[in-house]
């Protein structure tokens, strides 16, 4: 069985922890910047992990088991 292309989309959103999590950056930061709250702004800057219940669609977008 030939080796599975990993989704580009999906390798240049998410990346690995040492222990095998799964990061990801917070939506809603990217445009339309002026009527959001700076508060608001700030608590998106930064990552979170990916949900549990998306584990799995994200690990095998990524290419692993």
């Amino acid at each position: 069985m030939p080796k599975l292309k990993t989704k580009s989309g999906a390798k240049k959103r998410f990346k690995l922890t040492g222990t095998g999590k799964i990061k990801r950056k917070s939506a809603y930061k990217s445009h339309i910047l002026t009527k959001k709250e700076t508060k608001q702004k700030r608590n998106l800057t930064g990552t979170t992990l990916v949900d549990k219940a998306d584990v799995k669609s994200v690990k095998s977008q990524l290419g692993l088991r």
